[in-house]
């Protein structure tokens, strides 16, 4: 069986802000982790309740590493998209 390939990350206008202002090697590192994670699986996160827009808004949140990414994943799962990072 082929390995899955993982997704492409892109990163919304207002993601691309808050990674420019993170300086952090930890948090840099944490949210490395947690973006990988999302490209081989981007069915982890959880759906956010009450979003009714497409594509589906999802969460991914990493309790230990003190991350949380809103992220989407385009149609032909290609491609994950960041709207929001936390860290």
């Amino acid at each position: 069986m082929p390995a899955r390939r993982r997704a492409q990350v892109a990163f919304s206008d207002a993601a691309a802000k808050q990674l420019e202002s993170l300086t952090e090697e930890h948090r840099i590192h944490a949210l490395d982790r947690a973006l990988v994670v999302i490209s081989v699986d981007p069915d982890i996160g959880d759906p956010i309740p009450g979003n009714v827009t497409q594509p589906e808004l999802r969460q991914y949140a990493d309790d230990i590493e003190h991350v949380r990414v809103l992220y989407f994943v385009t149609a032909l799962r290609t491609v994950v998209v960041v709207a929001y990072i936390e860290t």
